[in-house]
């Protein structure tokens, strides 16, 4: 796959779930968790990073959009989290808050975002609702268009 025909897309982690109830995944776990969800799309390519912020790397054809991709990652957190969760404990909701690069790189990094890649939050958190209204998401993203941003919510 030549970089003309990929979509690159950086992941972090946004951890919002009380730590007494909930074990923060380590980065290698978290890549794991895409590399094991996208396991059966070879075209696919998962690896960790060890910027700061950035844990994974994800490069996937044009053949997917970052929505679709954000699908299959949100399906994956939610899978991993499903075989930690006990009998009477609350859900978690999972969010795959994605938005295309518009600005100058923070730094010269080849880890770190580049204009015209996808930089995405997966986040965990026990209400959805009030961690966008946290961030303001609705007024962040209001008049973008899904070339832009998008939103994936798994409600547990």
């Amino acid at each position: 796959m030549s970089q003309s025909e990929t979509t690159r897309m950086l992941i972090s982690h946004n951890f919002d779930l009380p730590e007494d109830s909930f074990r923060k995944f380590s980065r290698e776990e978290f890549t794991q968790i895409f590399a094991d969800g996208f396991s059966q799309y070879p075209e696919v390519q998962c690896r960790q990073l060890s910027h700061p912020h950035w844990i994974v790397e994800i490069l996937f054809p044009k053949v997917f959009s970052p929505p679709q991709i954000g699908e299959i990652c949100a399906g994956a957190l939610a899978q991993s989290r499903s075989k930690d969760k006990g009998e009477g404990e609350p859900g978690r909701d999972i969010l795959i808050l994605g938005g295309l690069k518009k600005t100058p790189p923070t730094s010269d990094s080849p880890e770190t975002l580049q204009p015209g890649e996808w930089g995405v939050d997966g986040v965990e958190t026990l209400s959805a609702d009030r961690f966008l209204s946290a961030i303001a998401w609705n007024e962040k993203t209001a008049g973008k268009t899904i070339e832009n941003v998008f939103k994936v919510e798994l409600r547990q």
